[in-house]
């Protein structure tokens, strides 16, 4: 087998346009051109975590800047061949024909036109690939208080599996309206039992639930709240609308999330009731070819380990989908 490499023609045909230059997409890339498969890599280079410190629970590089993970993932992606990394913001994704398809080299008549505008200085990107991965992770959108942002990725976090143990035995508030609140209440009272629940208002703790959190000593404020205070770089409070100021030193707050496919325009693609891509037991979308991997997809968000695992899974069914379709076997096993 002979396999083309990236230098000797970039304008050739790719295996796998991955969007996204994150734990997934990174992970994912590594894994397929393993597989001696041609794989060009889209990054916008606005991770969701760039106000994160420190990242934790990553086997090896426990502790170590999100930023400095990316970085490594990517040399160590770009060491292959058949490796391209592009610094550029996804623009528009549009299928092929099935004659274009195979006109480009994909026996089954799969295939996608995909564009990119280069960021910081970086060349436009236009190449055609027979599989897309979605691994771009998803843009937050915290509580509309004017300071949250001084304190988030320091003192708030949104992963309580990632940052809960930097809090350990220290007065916290869980901040946010999703449905969610009570889940994660039990989860932070493993590091802290000085936990005071913060609705904004919204009815999203069942009287039941609240007394369930109260027996174990964590209260729920519902009251509406007006901002977040501190003395320069530390947190000390939650202001309420009425002013009361609950002392509180750190904690947790539930973004609501954005999984941004609007490069594809008017072609429609499953989402669940979260706006997260839904995906079946292989990681493909509701569009044929294209996959997604990572916090885009079902549940969510999770710890930077946990969507390497995923995508370096979905990369494996994905690689196993072309041989299939090259061959004409059909797409998953008897």
């Amino acid at each position: 087998m002979v396999i083309e490499t990236v230098a000797d023609n970039p304008a050739a045909p790719y295996g796998v346009a991955i969007i996204g230059g994150g734990p997934a997409g990174l992970s994912a890339g590594l894994q397929l051109v393993r597989a001696n498969r041609r794989i060009a890599i889209l990054d916008s280079n606005r991770p969701r975590h760039s106000a994160t410190l420190r990242s934790h629970g990553f086997l090896t590089r426990d502790g170590a800047p999100p930023l400095e993970l990316r970085r490594l993932g990517r040399e160590e992606f770009e060491t292959y061949p058949t490796a391209r990394f592009s610094q550029a913001m996804t623009r528009e994704i549009t299928p092929l024909s099935a004659d274009e398809a195979r006109e480009a080299g994909f026996p089954d008549g799969i295939g996608f036109r995909v564009s990119g505008t280069g960021l910081r200085g970086s060349s436009d990107v236009e190449i055609v690939a027979r599989r897309v991965l979605i691994a771009a992770g998803l843009t937050e959108e915290l509580p509309p208080f004017p300071m949250i942002r001084a304190y988030y990725g320091t003192a708030l976090h949104s992963c309580v599996e990632c940052d809960g143990f930097e809090k350990t035995d220290k007065p916290l508030a869980l901040i946010g309206e999703t449905s969610d609140l009570f889940a994660r209440a039990l989860l932070i009272s493993r590091f802290s039992s000085d936990l005071i629940v913060f609705t904004n208002g919204a009815d999203t703790i069942r009287p039941e639930q609240e007394a369930e959190l109260g027996s174990i000593g964590i209260r729920v404020e519902r009251r509406a709240i007006d901002d977040i205070v501190g003395e320069k770089a530390d947190m000390t409070g939650v202001r309420l609308a009425d002013g009361e100021v609950i002392p509180r030193v750190g904690g947790f707050v539930r973004p609501r999330w954005h999984a941004s496919v609007d490069y594809f325009g008017d072609l429609e693609i499953e989402r669940d009731d979260w706006g997260l891509v839904k995906v079946d037991e292989r990681g493909e979308t509701s569009i044929r070819g294209v996959y997604a991997a990572g916090d885009t997809v079902p549940p969510g968000p999770q710890q930077l380990i946990i969507a390497a695992g995923n995508g370096a899974s979905v990369a494996a069914k994905l690689n196993m989908d072309m041989i299939r379709g090259a061959l004409g076997v059909g797409q998953v096993d008897e």
